[in-house]
């Protein structure tokens, strides 16, 4: 259950994956692919080239672990040399001879000859190796016969290698160094023997002090240490770099090599056992110190892979961006355009770089020369647009002969006064008023407080028409009565209101006109408690395709002027809903633009 989980979770986060690099950016999914890539390329070359390191670095070892092991052989014959010699001294027939005769004199003169004779006889051998400190014989009546850097054997250490010696009947005894005598020793127990007559009687024993040191020395490497042990106990040098418990786990044959880390530092170290004494040479050499080279070339080529490794990398990066930047310039050259911004789009801004001619200059090219030729044909057809607008509500003002209208209602106005026909007076005098503000053709931008005078004598007469089913309200705060807007802009949204919401209907119907500070400027609003507008008569009328009742100016043909006087964020919004009444909201600047 838990392996099934596990695998639907991984399933789970593979399909993330893959819906996260289908949705990347382009230059995103070039750039990890380059990267991928390079990467496995790299890693394989790197595992190559590690296993090709390994190979070399084993050959390497056994090389050096051959090369330092010879110090180890040449250390074992020169000893196996002294050990010969040993034997040879013991066998010689001369000091066979004065040792039996010793042995055998009656009076201390002749003895004191015979011991002479065997001096000289050892200074023979004493002199072939330079490696040897003294050999020291002693005889059967205990006296010491010694040649070279003699060092005096103590009593105790003395019968130690009597005692030895005899128990391993003529065979050679290694003593090895002690705190007050650094030499190796080699030890023998001399037996009479006569051609073929072995008679086996002691004669004394022999006792030759090697000079290990200088042995070790000689023969081992000059970069490194030896170490010489045998069992846990140290032949040279007197205070080693480490004792054989620390490194004893290691030596696991009776030659090979190792790596250990002493003190902070690491070693190379070569080993061998040898078969003839059982001792352990171990041949120590710092390991920075033998392979320095090697680690330095390791080192240069790793940095050498990396190196490469990321130039590669940011040379696939700006690859693919070179790839991806044309077509970034190009999005956001459409998005201009789906906003609207035609003339920005088909521009060469100053960032731009010259366009090569392969597909994607090609791309930018052919959509430069649509985007301008589509922003020119909308500027010739909203200028169009325009043009045919204002002709139509010049025609309009012109239908009336305003000399013959205003000479018509002054004799009306007259005659009402005359008849004292109050209301009569003052609808003539209302409708006169606002016939002179609608046919002015001087001023196309009035104030506030101008528009509401035609509002107020516009609704002075629709009161006489409707009596008290019109409910009209106006609250404009003073304050906003010096602002200004085109003419004739309340006058038809009010006159709409009255058409569609008192007409239709019997009873009392509220119209209001107020003025309002919001975020999105100074807001105008008409609105009537009227039937409401149906959404698909309401969508009709915002877009333009429904036209107002009569011959009298749209809602559409406001729009456009106020756009045309203020800009594009300003001009008429229409909320209306069926039974909740409409309102119509005109959006000017919210502060007075000089």
């Amino acid at each position: 259950m838990y392996l099934f989980r596990l695998t639907e979770r991984t399933a789970s986060a593979m399909q993330k994956g893959f819906i996260s690099f289908r949705h990347m950016k382009i230059k995103n999914k070039l750039s990890l692919l380059f990267a991928l890539i390079i990467l496995v390329t790299f890693s394989f070359t790197f595992l190559v080239q590690q296993y090709a390191f390994s190979i070399y670095d084993r050959q390497l070892y056994d090389k050096s672990s051959q090369v330092l092991n010879l110090s180890s052989a040449a250390i074992e014959t020169k000893l196996g040399r002294i050990e010969q010699m040993s034997y040879d001294i013991i066998a010689d027939i001369q000091l066979q001879s004065q040792l039996l005769a010793i042995k055998n004199a009656d009076s201390e003169y002749d003895k004191h000859i015979l011991r002479q004779k065997v001096i000289d006889r050892l200074l023979t051998y004493a002199g072939s190796e330079p490696s040897i400190y003294s050999i020291q014989l002693m005889d059967s009546h205990g006296k010491e016969n010694s040649v070279g850097n003699v060092t005096e054997i103590e009593g105790e250490k003395s019968g130690r290698i009597k005692a030895l010696t005899s128990e391993a009947e003529g065979d050679n005894l290694w003593i090895y160094p002690d705190e007050r005598d650094p030499a190796l020793i080699s030890a023998r127990e001399i037996r009479s023997f006569n051609n073929t007559n072995f008679d086996l009687q002691y004669l004394g024993t022999l006792v030759i002090r090697i000079n290990i040191g200088k042995i070790a020395q000689q023969y081992s490497s000059a970069e490194g240490d030896l170490i010489l042990f045998s069992g846990e106990e140290v032949i040279y040098p007197k205070e080693p770099l480490f004792g054989l418990a620390e490194v004893n786990s290691s030596i696991r044959s009776p030659k090979g090599y190792f790596t250990q880390k002493i003190d902070g530092h690491t070693y190379f170290i070569s080993y061998t056992r040898s078969a003839n004494t059982g001792w352990t040479y171990l041949n120590i050499t710092p390991f920075n110190q033998i392979f320095e080279r090697v680690i330095f070339i390791k080192e240069l080529v790793v940095i050498v892979f990396v190196g490469i490794f990321a130039l590669v990398i940011l040379l696939g990066i700006r690859f693919s961006r070179s790839l991806t930047r044309p077509i970034d310039g190009l999005i956001a050259r459409m998005k201009m355009a789906e906003k609207g911004n035609f003339a920005g789009a088909h521009l060469q801004t100053v960032d731009d770089s010259p366009m090569s001619m392969d597909e994607m200059g090609l791309l930018h090219r052919t959509f430069r020369l649509m985007v301008e030729r589509i922003n020119t044909l909308i500027t010739e057809n909203y200028a169009n647009q325009l043009l045919i607008k204002e002709t139509e509500f010049k025609a309009l003002q012109a239908q009336i002969n305003p000399h013959f209208l205003y000479n018509t209602l002054e004799s009306i106005n007259w005659i009402a006064k005359v008849n004292k026909q109050t209301q009569i007076s003052n609808m003539v005098e209302s409708l006169g008023f606002l016939l002179r503000n609608s046919i002015n053709m001087k001023e196309e931008i009035l104030t506030l407080e101008e528009e509401l005078e035609v509002v107020r004598s516009y609704v002075t007469i629709q009161k006489y028409r409707f009596d008290e089913r019109l409910d009209f309200r106006l609250e404009v705060p003073e304050r906003w009565l010096s602002r200004k807007l085109p003419k004739l802009t309340l006058q038809p949204i009010l006159e709409n209101a009255i058409q569609y919401a008192l007409e239709p209907t019997i009873g009392t119907s509220r119209i209001v006109v107020r003025a309002e500070l919001s975020d999105e400027g100074l807001i105008l609003t008409v609105e009537d408690d009227g039937p409401g507008m149906p959404q698909d008569t309401l969508a009709q009328l915002r877009s333009g395709e429904m036209k107002a009742k009569g011959k009298g100016i749209g809602l559409l043909n406001i729009d456009e002027r106020i756009k045309i006087a203020f800009g594009e964020p300003y001009g008429i919004r229409i909320d209306s809903a069926p039974g909740a009444g409409t309102r119509v909201n005109v959006v000017l600047p919210p502060e007075e633009e000089e």
